[in-house]
């Protein structure tokens, strides 16, 4: 078959480091800063869950929740070049993802006016469960940098290759507030966006400084009790509900919606708490009136927790995230928001957490 991946020089992928020197260090040791995992140090790959919560929640989130999706790893560097060196359990590959966005990895400085992206860390098309590739930088400026880890694969191990007498130390840290959590569907996994970087819970972050927790399941976040009572023990400054797209039916989401809603908030009483509805309305037009009935069945959780005199809940209607002139360009298959889509949800949401925090706070 013929391929035109060596025609285009941009399209080639380096399989090794070249002539750089490189000293090669775990992100398990310090002073890496890890993020969005649980036991990372001990765990053998990088989990999400706990196994026995993910296993009596059903076995698609005991499968998914193995995915990396929203790790992170963070430090400071002064080195002019910064490599990777990764070992897969699962490489997962699918038609709605990018080979970036399944087991790549990319980088960002992250500075005083927020952070930038620098460049991607890229599979090579036929990689099988390892690579390493080196990402060249302007010079030695020590900064600190974020590596997000990749949407739909299982990883191993992962070291960061520095020049040898580079100064390595503690990243700079996220705002002074416990990690937001976003518990919710693919759209939450993140499944479609071109690079890990671009789900819609990494651009609220690297907008806001915060730390996060990706709690998505793609297919599979269906509001069950055993996942509930374990993420209301889970610290956190916000939590975001987002699993309107994998509720089976109208009623499966009636009947699981607010108490998942109860759950969290008995052990978390004053912390935000959002609740989101799907944001496909306009481009999966077929089941227009099926979206707008589960809209409703999320409007009544609200309006009932409003009721009880929650004055911390919010609502945000998925219909208004994909406004004209293009609100039919957001998805990839009419389900899965693309980067755009994603970059307007980060944008609706960011705005309801800033506030949310902001009137925490008293300001």
């Amino acid at each position: 078959m013929e391929s035109y991946i060596n025609i285009d020089k941009n399209m080639i992928v380096s399989t090794t480091i070249g002539d750089a020197e490189v000293i090669w260090r775990n992100v398990r040791q310090e002073p890496f800063a890890l993020h969005g995992f649980y036991e990372p140090l001990t765990e053998p790959f990088f989990r999400r869950l706990p196994p026995d919560v993910a296993e009596a929640t059903s076995e698609g989130v005991n499968y998914l929740s193995r995915e990396s999706a929203g790790g992170r790893v963070r430090f400071s560097t002064n080195s002019p070049y910064i490599a990777v060196r990764a070992k897969f359990t699962v490489v997962g590959r699918s038609s709605h993802l990018t080979l970036i966005s399944s087991a790549g990895f990319d980088l960002y400085i992250d500075g005083e006016f927020g952070s930038r992206f620098v460049k991607e860390f890229r599979m090579p098309y036929d990689m099988v469960d390892s690579y390493e590739q080196i990402v060249h930088l302007d010079g030695e400026k020590r900064r600190t940098y974020t590596i997000n880890f990749p949407v739909h694969s299982v990883v191993e191990s992962l070291e960061i290759g520095l020049k040898p007498d580079a100064f390595l130390g503690e990243p700079t840290p996220y705002k002074d507030y416990k990690p937001v959590l976003f518990y919710g569907s693919s759209i939450v996994h993140g499944t479609a966006a071109t690079r890990p970087g671009f789900t819609y819970p990494a651009i609220i972050s690297r907008n806001m400084n915060l730390d996060y927790r990706n709690i998505g399941f793609s297919g599979m976040a269906k509001g069950e009790k055993a996942i509930a009572e374990w993420m209301a023990t889970l610290p956190m400054s916000v939590f975001v509900c987002d699993y309107d797209h994998n509720a089976p039916t109208v009623e499966h989401l009636e009947a699981t919606h607010y108490p998942l809603y109860e759950t969290i908030r008995a052990k978390n009483p004053d912390v935000p708490y959002i609740m989101v509805t799907r944001p496909d309305y306009w481009t999966l037009i077929a089941e227009q009136e099926g979206i707008l009935q589960r809209r409703d069945v999320i409007m009544a959780s609200y309006l009932k927790a409003r009721a009880a005199g929650d004055k911390n809940v919010y609502f945000i209607d998925g219909l208004s995230f994909n406004v004209a002139p293009n609100q039919y360009e957001t998805s990839v298959d009419a389900v899965h928001p693309n980067d755009m889509g994603f970059v307007r949800m980060a944008d609706a949401i960011g705005t309801v957490i800033r506030h949310a925090l902001e009137k925490s706070k008293g300001e």
